[in-house]
């Protein structure tokens, strides 16, 4: 045996000095050198050593802590509908279309809109989320989606998920402000609280089409899970509820105000979103001060729009939760850092990441010492790892939060309660940079204490893996409860973080 340690302890030595000649070396030898070479080394438990994913989830539970101070009482608003999850290419062929190319379209008018639409993110793995303009045909697709075999119906809307995450616990007090129709009202936890003036006479439909990885239809192949939205939904295109949602705070109270569906304004057209997002705006600063708002932000494709909620909307919030899709286009709509990457390849590069979030912060946040801005949090969540960012000696507790987001994401998208490590896999990057270029720091996560920190400036980073389900049961509404989980974890704080 003492050979086989003399051989391992030789090989280290020689990975060690290529990474250290270069440390750009593929995550494979990494994780040759993290998983394989200590479990060879200890002779003894060799046959019991954890993998990196057991690890990973065991630190989680030591890392993930309440915060001192809870919320209590949380609003939410504004959009709320049913969801309709149904295979994309099994409706889709239901429908007698033919596979082809694909092709993004901002809106979708027409069935070939759809299925090219469907196609161009399928073969991206990507999520997307688009308006349908024609109410017929979409009632009369949305007619064969119920109808389809294994149709299942649930809670829909950013704001809806997020309500139904947060009532999960017992000792949140949730208000929900968005058209609730009766099936919704009738799904909706019952410890959610609905205005009377937010239930109408019909539910709004959004249709899922979700596939699977490596689902093939005609040339077209799937490299993740993920999946395809889409709607003709005028009460939440119009934010209708927004009113409602702002006036109920008054008596509710709330420690905590999460604000969705600015996204839903953009398939109404530019003459309705200049004038509607000028008086959500003037909605939003009604709301006391000392009530810290967190945006949840969603698939958009209008630059001029997403400008818009960029230079008018995020200054007068404290939070923002986003994925990376919305956060390339953030910076390809306000001509920030690596705007001229046309899509992310496969896992976003850490550093490239970490540069747009401390640009959004610096332009349109509190990073910048001579701003009068609010934000000063952003929760970025991608497939393999989450990245909180925040400005110091604002919030408190975000190890735990970071963590308590990533783990959330690996339990439910098994549609597990828990993690089970043998049903996930890590994909994160076991090394990587500050930003994406010089000068940048080298980082590397260590599965043990699985929350990476680092600092640009004042602003800190807080980056967890997220331990991937190999077989995700349903993706619809992950970044919601990541989000919701994220901020039951976070801490609002007046002084200066002790947090390193």
């Amino acid at each position: 045996m003492w050979r086989k340690a003399a051989l391992v302890a030789l090989l280290a030595l020689t990975v060690g000095y290529i990474y250290h000649t270069n440390p750009e070396l593929p995550d494979i030898i990494l994780r040759f050198i993290a998983q394989a070479i200590p479990q060879s080394l200890s002779v003894q438990h060799e046959s019991n050593a954890p993998t990196l994913e057991e690890t990973i989830s065991r630190a989680w539970e030591t890392l993930i802590t309440a915060p001192t101070k809870q919320w209590g009482r949380i609003a939410v608003g504004v959009n709320a509908c049913i969801d309709v999850v149904v295979s994309g290419v099994g409706l889709l062929q239901a429908l007698a279309v033919d596979p082809g190319s694909g092709q993004d379209h901002d809106v979708l008018h027409s069935k070939d809109d759809l299925k090219e639409a469907f196609i161009h993110y399928m073969e991206r793995g990507a999520a997307a989320e688009r308006f349908f303009s024609d109410k017929e045909v979409f009632q009369r697709i949305a007619r064969a989606a119920a109808e389809y075999p294994g149709a299942q119906l649930y809670v829909g809307g950013n704001a809806a998920l997020i309500g139904q995450k947060l009532a999960s616990y017992p000792e949140m007090v949730v208000l929900l402000c968005g058209p609730v129709g009766p099936k919704l009202h009738e799904l909706l936890d019952e410890q959610i609280i609905v205005p009377p003036e937010s239930l109408q006479e019909t539910d709004e439909y959004h249709l899922i089409l979700e596939y699977k990885a490596g689902e093939q239809w005609g040339s077209s192949r799937a490299p993740q899970a993920n999946r395809f939205i889409f709607s003709h939904d005028v009460s939440n295109g119009e934010m209708s509820a927004l009113e409602t949602f702002v006036a109920s705070l008054e008596e509710f109270q709330p420690g905590l105000v999460v604000l969705s569906g600015l996204h839903m304004m953009e398939g109404m057209g530019r003459e309705l979103w200049e004038v509607r997002l000028k008086e959500a705006v003037i909605a939003i600063s009604d709301v006391r001060n000392e009530v810290p708002i967190h945006l949840e932000l969603a698939s958009m494709t209008d630059r001029d729009y997403m400008s818009s909620i960029m230079k008018e909307v995020m200054p007068i919030v404290n939070s923002v939760g986003l994925n990376e899709q919305e956060l390339l286009f953030l910076s390809q709509a306000g001509g920030g850092p690596h705007s001229d990457l046309p899509a992310w390849n496969s896992i976003p590069d850490v550093g490239r990441v970490t540069d747009i979030l401390l640009w959004v912060l610096e332009h349109h946040g509190r990073a910048d010492p001579g701003s009068e801005a609010d934000l000063t949090r952003i929760h970025f969540h991608t497939l393999a790892y989450h990245i909180l960012a925040t400005v110091d000696g604002h919030w408190g507790n975000q190890r735990a939060a970071v963590a308590a987001g990533a783990r959330v994401a690996s339990s439910q998208a098994c549609g597990l309660q828990a993690v089970d490590v043998g049903k996930v896999v890590l994909k994160a990057p076991l090394n990587f940079y500050s930003s994406f270029s010089d000068p940048r720091e080298s980082l590397v996560l260590d599965p043990s204490n699985p929350v990476t920190v680092w600092r640009r400036g004042n602003v800190s980073f807080h980056l967890s893996p997220v331990l991937v389900c190999k077989r995700p049961l349903r993706t619809v509404g992950l970044g919601d409860a990541i989000s919701a989980e994220g901020l039951l974890y976070s801490e609002l704080v007046s002084q200066q973080s002790s947090e390193q």
